[in-house]
């Protein structure tokens, strides 16, 4: 029975793994379509428009949020992002889901939209404090001030955990990661994401009278 997509929303203080398990959702389930954000940007080197981003100017990025184009979009060191609406919509109803890698605030903007009543969002915890500090010193990217912001920043991320659908405790990325699929599926399975249902159901009474 066909379904429609949802938009899976992942979430987490930078180092507690919504990236990671971004990319092992994508290798799960090749079908997932991961939103691919409009900014106002310049391209890197090696990044492809309509691929990495969708670039675009800045009149035209505010001209997409007056026309309601867009999901959810914010201003983050000088440049606008946000997340293209028509692509999103086009996915869901050909029943694949999308994915989206955004913090709290993109969140709920995304569940206020007029497709709020797809989404599934799951946030993920660090297993401690610590442990979110020892991940982010590993990476090796970041200064000593920059992870300092990170973590004074991951404070605020977590406090927004309650308005989340699902919240795991990413101690273990498999383990994690099988809780995660569960959910999916359970979740693609709701009522609401069959358009078929009612007409079944009504296919079913009909059959039914007629054998009375």
């Amino acid at each position: 029975m066909a379904r429609r997509g949802l938009l899976i929303i992942l979430s987490s203080p930078s180092g507690a793994g919504k990236s990671t398990h971004s990319k092992r959702m994508m290798a799960w389930d090749p079908t997932l379509r991961f939103s691919v954000s409009a900014t106002t940007r310049q391209p890197r080197p090696g990044e492809v428009d309509g691929k990495d981003y969708h670039f675009c100017t800045e009149s035209e990025f505010r001209q997409m949020v007056s026309d309601d184009e867009m999901l959810e979009h914010a201003h983050v060191f000088g440049n606008f992002y946000g997340s293209p609406k028509a692509p999103v919509k086009a996915a869901i109803d050909a029943g694949r889901d999308v994915l989206f890698d955004v913090d709290w605030q993109g969140a709920e903007q995304i569940k206020d939209s007029s497709l709020g009543q797809h989404v599934l969002s799951v946030f993920f915890l660090p297993p401690s404090i610590a442990e979110l500090r020892r991940r982010l010193e590993s990476r090796g990217q970041d200064t000593a001030e920059t992870i300092d912001k990170r973590m004074h920043q991951s404070w605020d991320e977590i406090s927004h955990w309650r308005s989340y659908d699902y919240v795991l405790v990413n101690d273990d990325l498999d383990a994690t990661e099988a809780r995660l699929r569960t959910i999916v599926e359970a979740e693609r399975q709701r009522r609401d994401q069959q358009p078929d249902l009612a007409d079944h159901v009504r296919a079913l009474q009909d059959e039914f009278h007629e054998e009375g």
